[in-house]
């Protein structure tokens, strides 16, 4: 048979293969999400997430090492608070010697070359789990911005590179950039959680910070998941009110936004490979339904292809070792 065209000459072997791959992974892609706990040594495996830990800060900054060592640039900070910090203003996160604050100076200190995002929300913070201040059992707007706002000058003041709000208030990524101009810290980034959907997929998350909703849900803030016109809209705002990043979240079920995206902004868009997706490769891969490295380089390789800068993932550690070997 005579055929002008054979596609399968540039399949044919793995040396091919990777000369003509069109979307490459490298540790530079990466953000890895850390979750500090307070104590001393400890390391805490999440129930839902196997091999994904708590960390106390000096084992923290023992991980952040290793992660630098392994070609990772950015990291993003989670705090799990006491409950007996938790109220409904958000006071502890503006403390300025509260866990968040010193897992910020520690890291610089040690790794002053790691870019240090850190996570802009009340959830954390909060009696009632939500992402911002609660009145008459609803999460009111302005009041929560006003704290947002503090908040992440408080970060930008223990060093953070970059604040990362994803409580989805609206007008807080204006607020937050008005606010580090007003205090001089002109250099320090905004990554926005710009389209974060309402999504079944953060399950494993709220359990690694005891942060899951007491009342309610949060789709009074949270994207609907029916939308993706909306996520366009939510994004250009967020631009347009000085973000320098802004991210899609979750990652997988969400790949036509992060596509839809790229063909109409100029802006780095980060995914957010969720707690939900790590868990499901996990426990699949474990009940021997599928190989798991497999699946997290095919996943991963999928949000860079789809058009992401930049990808959030609880696997970037298991994938530069994938790749390495």
């Amino acid at each position: 048979m005579y055929l002008q065209k054979r596609n399968r000459i540039l399949r044919q072997s793995p040396a091919i293969r990777s000369m003509v791959a069109e979307t490459v992974v490298t540790p530079n892609d990466f953000i890895v999400p850390l979750f500090i706990v307070e104590g001393s040594n400890v390391r805490e495996e999440i129930s839902s997430m196997t091999n994904y830990y708590r960390l106390s800060l000096d084992n923290t900054v023992a991980e952040v090492k290793q992660l630098y060592a392994m070609g990772v640039k950015c990291i993003l900070l989670f705090i799990k608070c006491d409950d007996a910090l938790k109220d409904n203003k958000g006071t502890e996160a503006l403390n300025p010697n509260g866990l968040m604050q010193r897992s910020i100076r520690a890291i610089k200190d040690a790794v002053p070359e790691m870019c240090v995002m850190t996570d802009i929300a009340l959830d954390p913070f909060s009696s009632y789990g939500h992402d911002g201040i609660v009145e008459n059992n609803q999460i009111v707007n302005d009041a929560t911005v006003e704290v947002l706002a503090k908040m992440s000058v408080s970060h930008a003041q223990a060093g953070a590179d970059f604040v990362a709000p994803s409580d989805m208030m609206d007008g807080r990524i204006g607020a937050i950039r008005k606010a580090l101009e007003e205090n001089n810290f002109t250099n320090t980034g905004i990554m926005s959680y710009s389209a974060k959907y309402a999504s079944c997929f953060y399950g494993p998350f709220r359990d690694a910070l005891d942060s899951a909703p007491g009342f309610g849900d949060k789709k009074t803030y949270q994207m609907d998941v029916a939308n993706s016109n909306e996520a366009v809209r939510e994004t250009l705002l967020d631009i347009e009110e000085g973000a320098d990043i802004v991210m899609v979240k979750p990652g997988l079920p969400y790949l036509d936004i992060v596509q839809k995206l790229a063909t109409q902004i100029h802006v780095p868009i980060s995914v957010y490979q969720v707690s939900g997706e790590y868990a499901m490769i996990k426990a699949a891969a474990e009940k021997g339904w599928l190989n798991e490295e497999k699946a997290i380089i095919e996943s991963i390789t999928s949000i860079k292809r789809a058009g992401a800068s930049l990808i959030a993932s609880y696997f970037a550690k298991d994938f530069i070792k994938i790749i390495n070997a």
